[in-house]
């Protein structure tokens, strides 16, 4: 069954529900080996997930902000790395569409790629300039040669690295103040992936190192200038959040199950009628409404917005993923409190979960930054 066949916004989450079901039997195996779940990225592109966010105008189908994240919460039901890793892909493409910055033939030729099965996704951090949302210079140099731009350089978790076609690598150019994007074909000679990813959060993600060694691409691939308009609201990054949310709602759902048959002797019938158990579970459904309703609130504001309010979104943007990721670590703890030390087994989604959850603190943007742009934000508005 494909997207494509599917037309209302209740078809598609139901064959992403069954997709998630299919993720989860894999998850552990994936988790365990350190590996990356190729099956489930096939799957995605099999049945057309992975070109649902490009433009009606190139062939796509175009979803919504609310839409993307409400399909990405339930794939990370399923699998948090899965969800995590195409939601890169899924939100740039939906990024480019709606900032309307690169050459349009070239967009128009990524995203005929995309309804093929291409992913792409940035490559932006690196060893010393750290997360680049903190506004560190790129390492990685570009220079020209005749027509061509050669890049050098090294970047650091690369979201499947194993599986993608195009990479957007940010570079200094050489010899100047500025800095750009140049999209990089994986077929292009100089590149090697080193598999580096060691993380005990999102084992599957496959973010490995990205080495550059004298990439020559074509002049026009140097697809825009960054760092002259100053960090624009980014709506698109509530992909991450929404991948949280669902892990979330997987770990609720393990412990109310756990807590409906667990029968030990010291008790009459099963610990789901015990008032500290029933306690955490009112818990975990209070953070999870906030949750939503907050995600699922700004997504839409997003959608019903002009380019003039979509600019002034960024707080609320990073209190929503604030709100939403750490209200998530709070659910998948509560949840461990309730199933016990059965709940560390490796054989228990819950220890997976619990590491998957805490890799949210280290996603853009970093608590304290939003921290402070909600106190600039406040003192202005007096």
């Amino acid at each position: 069954m494909k997207f494509k066949e599917k037309k209302t916004f209740e078809e598609r989450l139901d064959l992403i529900s069954k997709l998630s079901k299919q993720f989860n039997v894999r998850a552990h195996k994936v988790d365990i080996e350190g590996s990356f779940p190729f099956e489930n990225i096939q799957d995605l592109k099999d049945t057309g997930y992975t070109s649902l966010t490009v433009p009606k105008k190139y062939g796509g189908i175009e979803i919504s902000l609310y839409e993307m994240l409400r399909f990405q919460e339930k794939i990370a039901e399923g699998d948090g790395a899965t969800a995590l890793s195409i939601g890169w892909h899924m939100g740039i493409i939906k990024n480019l569409a709606e900032k309307n910055a690169w050459n349009e033939n070239i967009f128009r030729k990524i995203c005929e790629d995309v309804l093929n099965g291409s992913l792409i996704n940035s490559a932006a951090t690196e060893p010393r300039t750290g997360s680049p949302t903190r506004g560190g210079r790129p390492e990685t140099t570009a220079h020209k040669e005749g027509n061509h731009w050669i890049i050098n350089g090294r970047k650091t978790f690369t979201t499947m690295a194993p599986v993608l076609d195009y990479f957007i690598v940010s570079a200094t150019l050489k010899d100047s103040s500025l800095a750009g994007n140049f999209l990089i074909p994986r077929s292009s000679k100089g590149i090697v992936i080193e598999e580096t990813w060691d993380s005990i959060a999102l084992r599957g993600t496959g973010s490995h190192d990205l080495i550059l060694q004298n990439v020559s691409i074509p002049g026009d691939y140097f697809v825009e200038q960054i760092g002259i308009d100053g960090k624009k609201a980014s709506g698109w990054l509530l992909h991450i959040p929404a991948c949280y949310l669902g892990i979330a709602k997987a770990a609720k759902r393990y412990a109310i199950e756990f807590a409906l048959n667990y029968a030990p002797n010291s008790v009459e019938g099963t610990i789901i009628d015990l008032p500290n158990v029933r306690q955490k579970i009112g818990e975990m459904e209070l953070k999870l409404m906030e949750s939503e309703y907050f995600l699922y609130a700004v997504a839409k504001q997003w959608d019903d917005s002009d380019e003039e309010k979509k600019a002034v979104m960024g707080p609320l943007l990073g209190a929503a993923k604030l709100t939403v990721t750490n209200n998530a670590i709070t659910i998948v703890d509560l949840a461990m409190r309730i199933v016990g030390a059965r709940s560390l087994s490796l054989k228990n989604p819950l220890q997976r979960y619990y590491r998957d959850v805490r890799a949210g603190l280290h996603n853009p943007p970093m608590d304290d930054m939003t921290i402070q742009l909600l106190a600039n934000n406040a003192i202005k508005g007096l």
